[in-house]
């Protein structure tokens, strides 16, 4: 299947993206999370791309969007909601299926929150939704951060912008590691290698606090909308635990919880099982 590389101009900023499959097809948005890019979607893109238009853009400071510095562009989560409603204006998007993971997931629930009937399907793949996802040991100086953004807590964060920690998020909880590309890492390594880029980070890192305020209204809307959920999660992920997934069904009796024995990234190590479990999940539904 073919993958076409565009970018479309949004508020001003450029928003590279990936997309393939029928135009007038329904549409799977992949909303990526730290600290890669549509990149993680590589592979995914053309396995799905067959019955849906696959649509998967790179947030602002991330992968080939536009890098404005911090005085140019805020770095909160509802400024790259902002942004990734205007590049659906922009590719003609109105209804879609969103697939989330990692920081992707707060942009799709600011968005299913501002138009809750664009959303047809919600795929999360340890995107976080609820309290029982979060790990202590890995939040906790995110946390205090956001708390008191003070050098001392600067320099206990900046060890996740460097390779150690990077090399971590992709082989954490992997059975084998060599099935993870290491490309993927080097790829997002020289990305946040850019001037400016880490202070956009850590800014990023300070607010993600305020995703936690979202939760009960995404869970309401998960309760009253009936939307389909389907999560299929890394069960050994350190970062957003199990739990998180299988609290889906608390919200959402119907949904489809599939752990897998992964870890953050499972795109890279479990791709044929994800394609699999999506393609059955899509399979059952009517969109």
């Amino acid at each position: 299947m073919t993958v076409h590389h565009r970018t479309v101009l949004v508020n001003g900023y450029e928003v590279f993206y990936r997309e393939a499959g029928p135009a007038e097809a329904p549409v799977l948005l992949l909303l990526h999370g730290y600290p890669t890019s549509s990149h993680m979607f590589r592979h995914l893109i053309p396995a799905l791309a067959g019955d849906y238009r696959v649509i998967a853009p790179d947030h602002i400071g991330f992968g080939r969007s536009a890098t404005p510095s911090l005085d140019e562009f805020p770095y909160t989560f509802d400024a790259l909601t902002q942004v990734t409603r205007g590049f659906l204006r922009e590719v003609g998007v109105t209804r879609y299926t969103v697939y989330v993971q990692d920081y992707g997931a707060p942009i799709a629930w600011r968005l299913a929150l501002a138009d809750p009937d664009s959303v047809e399907g919600v795929i999360s793949q340890n995107g976080n939704a609820y309290e029982e996802g979060f790990v202590p040991e890995f939040w906790a100086p995110i946390w205090a951060y956001h708390d008191d953004p003070s050098d001392e807590n600067e320099r206990a964060l900046r060890p996740a912008l460097e390779r150690e920690a990077v090399e971590w998020q992709y082989l954490h909880g992997v059975p084998d590691a060599t099935l993870v590309d290491p490309d993927a890492w080097e790829h997002d390594l020289a990305l946040l290698a850019r001037p400016g880029i880490d202070r956009a980070q850590l800014h990023l890192f300070g607010d993600y606090e305020n995703n936690r305020a979202l939760y009960p209204f995404i869970q309401e809307w998960l309760r009253t909308s009936g939307v389909p959920v389907l999560a299929v999660w890394g069960r050994n992920d350190e970062i957003f635990a199990a739990a998180g997934a299988e609290a889906f069904r608390r919200d959402s009796p119907d949904a489809r919880i599939e752990l897998l024995d992964a870890g953050h990234f499972v795109l890279e190590s479990n791709l044929d099982d994800v394609v699999r479990i999506i393609r059955d999940w899509l399979s059952t539904r009517a969109i």
